[in-house]
């Protein structure tokens, strides 16, 4: 009776230590393999056109990019491909980019390995694994909140503490039109001030220090 071929794994994490764990994890399994490893989104795409994983698990914050666009322009070649993110993140906007960029799993790091094994195995069968604390933070997600790609890059030099001058300077437009986005965002965020929109934008994920 010939065997099952064994789920290929590709597992991108930054940190060593973490990496090797999660890659010892599933070595343990005789139905799994991991066949490539790495820690930048670079690397990523590369490895996986060289190996063609089943699956890869992908965290979001990476040294030369974010996740996310990793995960697009894998899609972009290969729109089968398979992903689980396994992150540290875990604000409302964090796991709306991943799951709308195409992730079909979302694991927060410090969740027991059994919910690892069961995702790859749940995502691998075609299915999607969105465990219960991750749903909830997704369901409560305010409708409506979505910025521009401009008010996110108004919003990240706010939390980085750039005054309106600075803002309209770096990005080369108006003071009066930063002051417009300023005030679009603090109402899509339901804020009333900077220092809140700050505070949200970090809690959610809409920008990262």
């Amino acid at each position: 009776m010939s065997e099952e071929p064994k789920v290929k794994v590709l597992v991108v994490d930054d940190h060593p230590i973490m990496r090797y764990g999660v890659v010892a994890i599933i070595q343990a399994r005789s139905d799994m393999s991991v066949v490539a490893q790495c820690g930048t989104a670079a690397e990523a795409v590369a490895l996986f056109r060289e190996h063609k994983p089943d699956i890869t698990l992908m965290d979001l914050r990476l040294p030369d990019r974010g996740g996310v666009e990793a995960i697009r322009e894998i899609r972009r070649f290969a729109p089968q491909a398979r992903f689980i993110v396994l992150t540290t993140y875990d604000g409302d906007e964090d796991i709306h980019q991943a799951l709308e960029a195409g992730a079909r799993g979302y694991l927060i790091k410090g969740m027991p390995h059994e919910a690892l094994i069961d995702a790859l195995r749940k995502v691998h069968a075609g299915g999607r694994f969105v465990p219960p604390p991750v749903a909830r933070v997704l369901a409560a997600r305010m409708p409506g909140t979505d910025l521009s790609s401009r008010e996110r890059e108004v919003l990240s030099l706010l939390v980085r503490g750039r005054s309106n001058r600075e803002i309209a300077q770096e990005l080369r437009i108006k003071e009066a039109t930063v002051k417009s986005h300023v005030s679009v965002i603090l109402m899509r965020l339901n804020v009333t001030d900077r220092t809140q929109a700050v505070i949200a934008a970090l809690q959610r994920g809409l920008a990262h220090l």
